[in-house]
């Protein structure tokens, strides 16, 4: 049991980081982006392999943007509004 014990409070330490929530964040954008990527394509009636192409880019890389494997750059993400005839919005909260 003590073992257990460790382990959760290694565990909370590790939570409570900057580097864990900075990381956290990231999933949580990723995650999203890919949500809302994968719903304007569907909504298009279009394959990943078809976005790809009209975005210039690789189908597995639609796979990982979609699947929230990758932190997108502005530049990719623009490609793919552009593909997808969708308004790309970026903004700060204070």
């Amino acid at each position: 049991m003590n073992a257990q014990k460790d382990f959760d409070t290694t565990l909370a330490a590790k939570r409570a980081t900057p580097e864990y929530q900075a990381a956290m964040k990231a999933y949580a954008l990723a995650h999203e982006l890919g949500r809302q990527i994968r719903a304007v394509r569907e909504a298009r009636g279009w394959t990943q392999t078809e976005l790809a192409r009209r975005a210039g880019l690789k189908p597995h890389a639609i796979s990982r943007l979609e699947a929230g494997d990758v932190v997108p750059t502005l530049t990719t993400l623009e490609r793919v509004a552009a593909a997808l005839d969708a308004e790309l919005s970026v903004s700060l909260a204070a």
